[in-house]
Order: C-alpha cells, then structure tokens, then sequence
C-alpha cells in the first residue's frame, strides 16, 4: 500500500471526525441551557466559561459549525470516493473484471460506504449524543469550537454579512437569537420537569402559583366586609378581651362608632398584650394608622404597598368609598405557598370536597375560576360575579338551605347559609362529566 493512498485514507477518517465535531457542537449549543452554564460558572467551572461565551453568541458559531460541515462534506467528496476506488481496484484485478465493469462498482460502492459512513457515524451518532448529553457535549466540544470560530473570523464574518445582505434583498431582517421563554412556555417546561421527576408537585404547585399571582386583584383573596372582626375605639376592657380570646387574631381593624365604613385604624394585639400589666387598657393608645387600596388593585401592589409601609394588613374599599373588606400578609402568601394553618385554625376546611363519585361541596367564597380548573365545568353568563355564591344570587336563587338550581346539567344546592350569604353549596355532576376530573 504506497504513502499516497495511506495518507488519504487518514484525511478521510479525520474528515468524518471533524464532521462529528461540528454537527455534535451545533446540536449541543442549541440544547444546553444557560442557566445551568451560570451555575457550573459559579461553581469554578472554566469550561463553562467559554460555552456560555459560544451560546451567547449563538448565530456566529452556528455559522462557525455549518462552515466545518460543508467544508468537510466537500472534502469527503473529493477524496472520499477515489480513496476507496483504489482499494478496490486490486480485489477487481484478481476477480478478472473488466475495466468498465470495475469502474461502475467501485463507484457504486465507495458513494454508498463513504456517504453511510459520513451520516452515520459524522451526523446522527453526534446528534444523539448531543441532544441526549448535551450538557457534557457542549462542555467537551465548546473549547475546539471557540478557538475555531476565532480562527476563522474572516471566512465567518463575509459569509454572514453575505447571507444578510441576501435576506435584506428579500425584505427579511435576521432575527437575533433570544433564549427567554414566555409564561406559557415556561409552564410547559415546568409540567415536562415534574413528569420527567426534576421537581415534585410541591414545587410544580409553587411555580403554578407565582404564575396566577400577578392576575389575582385583591377583592379575590379579601376577607370581605361581612366577616370582618373589628373593634370600636371606645370599647370596654372585658368586651375587648372576649374579642380577642374569641376570634384569636393579631391584627383587628378598629371603627369609629362600630360602623366598618368608618375605619380609623387597626391595632396590633401582641403588643398589646406585651403591654397588659392587669390594668385596664386604652385601646386608643395603640391604634396604627391602616393603609386602604381599591378592591381592584392587583395582589402584587398590595403585597408591594404593604412592604413599602410595614404593615401586615390592608383594608380594601369598594368604589364607593366604603369598606370592601380586607386582605392580610397571610391571605397573600397563601396565593403562593398554599393555605397556612396555625394551632387556631381548627375549623378551616378546603373550599372544594369531593363527597361521593357525583357529590362536592364547595365553600360559598369559592372563585368561579378555581372551580373551572378543578372540576372541568364552565361558567356562562358570568359577568363581574367572582365567587359561587354570587354566581348563585345573579341565578336568582332562593338564599336558604335547600335552594336549588338546575344549570346546564349541574344541579346546585344550597347548603349553609349567613344571612343573605351563602356559605357552602353542593354541586352534582352529571355522569358524563367524570371522565374529565
């Protein structure tokens, strides 16, 4: 075998090697993601600072990489086929094949070795490999691919300001590459890593949760007016102390003369207890100015006004001016974490409780929303109504326990009511909507 033909069967190897370098680098810049290139960064990875240099700068070294590919499929082609033809030749010569034959078989076989030979082994091999361990790819490959995009600035740089100049021809300005996701996106990234056992379903709820935060208005997640617990400026020791030993709240916004439109405060019941000596107390002493916001006011500019004036609580007026209710640093954090139960919360139960196969009884305060997602059903005709027992009142619905309503299928029941204010429903589900929940 003479040097000539030894030294093009190396250049063919090296060829299809290059060929798996640029195809296993363009997949695997695609596929990593930064931030976990930011995390191997802060963790003294070095590696991982001339990755994130190639895929914060993506389009240049994609360009980089197709140029290596073309370069090297061009090359295979031109030494590729005569290479194995010359192997070939001899085993011909001692078959006694003519000449002509010989050379239509050789051509045949050497395009059909070196073409499965560049796909296989330079192309989908690679691509497997990167897509499927594109973390330690881009790690291994990114280094080789720096330097030769450095290398090649010239040669990079007039093919891409060619290609733009082509596009501009055409109207069409390059897009710049952009790795921010959208909400949605997100979302489904998120569901892909719970099912995938990257996060558990705390955290999946978590995330689920800050995503709905910044659409929540506070009238959402208020205590509304009715259910408020205040004090009057003026009240005696004893009326005081069974308020407090009754409801077990921190906070309690106080009025004027009982009336909860004329709220002239709150007071906060640990420090004034700290303060309790056995003494009679002044409740007046203790009265902290209480910030007021719109009932509309999204979640996240209360929570943020709160901050910004060190309060825990918030009264909510409606647009009259008068009180709507109100809305606690817990009522915001349970948007996020969930609900919060201290030693006192003895009687809390979950706003939706499946009873029988067909039967659940939801919570009065219920959102229409959160009933959607969680049984599947759909509300028409809604309007500004938020909450079931509001959706109820506007079906014209006899507000008593037993009250019932038959709605597209759904029968609703009435059963506890306050007064004019329903506190907790049943809702049966027809058969066919179980295959949904």
């Amino acid at each position: 075998m003479d040097i000539q033909l030894v030294m093009n069967l190396f250049l063919v190897v090296l060829l299809i090697v290059l060929t798996a370098f640029f195809v296993g680098s363009e997949f695997a810049v695609v596929k990593v993601r930064m931030s976990r290139l930011d995390q191997l960064i802060d963790e003294g990875n070095k590696k991982a600072r001339k990755a994130k240099k190639v895929a914060e700068d993506l389009d240049y070294y994609l360009s980089a990489c197709q140029l290596g590919i073309t370069v090297t499929a061009l090359g295979l082609g031109w030494l590729g086929k005569p290479t194995v033809e010359k192997l070939l030749y001899p085993l011909f010569d001692n078959l006694g094949i003519s000449q002509a034959l010989a050379a239509v078989v050789s051509f045949v076989v050497a395009f059909s070795l070196v073409t499965f030979l560049h796909v296989v082994i330079g192309e989908l091999a690679p691509k497997t490999l990167a897509i499927q361990f594109a973390e330690k790819m881009t790690l291994l490959l990114a280094p080789a691919l720096y330097w030769f995009g450095k290398l090649m600035f010239p040669f990079i740089w007039t093919l891409n300001g060619s290609a733009r100049m082509f596009l501009r021809i055409f109207g069409v300005e390059p897009a710049v590459h952009d790795q921010a996701h959208s909400e949605e996106e997100l979302k489904i990234i998120m569901a892909h890593s719970y099912q995938n056992g990257e996060i558990n379903q705390t955290e999946l709820n978590y995330m689920q949760r800050i995503f709905t935060f910044d659409e929540r208005l506070a009238k959402d997640i208020m205590v509304p007016r009715t259910e408020m617990v205040t004090l009057t400026k003026d009240m005696t020791h004893e009326d005081l102390m069974n308020v407090i030993k009754t409801y077990k709240h921190t906070r309690y916004p106080v009025t004027e003369d009982g009336d909860k439109d004329n709220i002239i405060g709150f007071v906060n019941v640990k420090k004034l207890l700290m303060d309790y000596d056995g003494d009679q107390i002044s409740l007046s002493e203790y009265i902290q100015p209480i910030p007021f916001m719109l009932e509309n006011t999204p979640v996240q500019n209360v929570l943020m006004n709160m901050k910004k004036e060190r309060v825990h609580v918030t009264l909510l007026l409606d647009e009259y001016g008068g009180s709507a209710g109100m809305v606690t640093m817990e009522d915001i954090l349970e948007e996020i974490v969930g609900d919060i139960r201290d030693e006192f919360d003895t009687t809390e139960t979950v706003d939706i409780k499946k009873v029988e196969e067909h039967l659940y009884h939801i919570n009065g305060k219920t959102l229409l929303s959160e009933i959607e997602e969680a049984l599947n059903i759909s509300f028409r005709e809604r309007e500004k109504i938020d909450t079931i027992g509001g959706w109820l009142q506007m079906h014209n619905v006899e507000v008593h326990p037993q009250g019932k309503i038959e709605n597209e299928g759904y029968s609703w029941t009435i059963l506890e009511t306050d007064h004019y204010q329903i506190k907790k429903v049943a809702v049966h589900l027809p058969s066919n909507e179980l295959e949904f929940l």
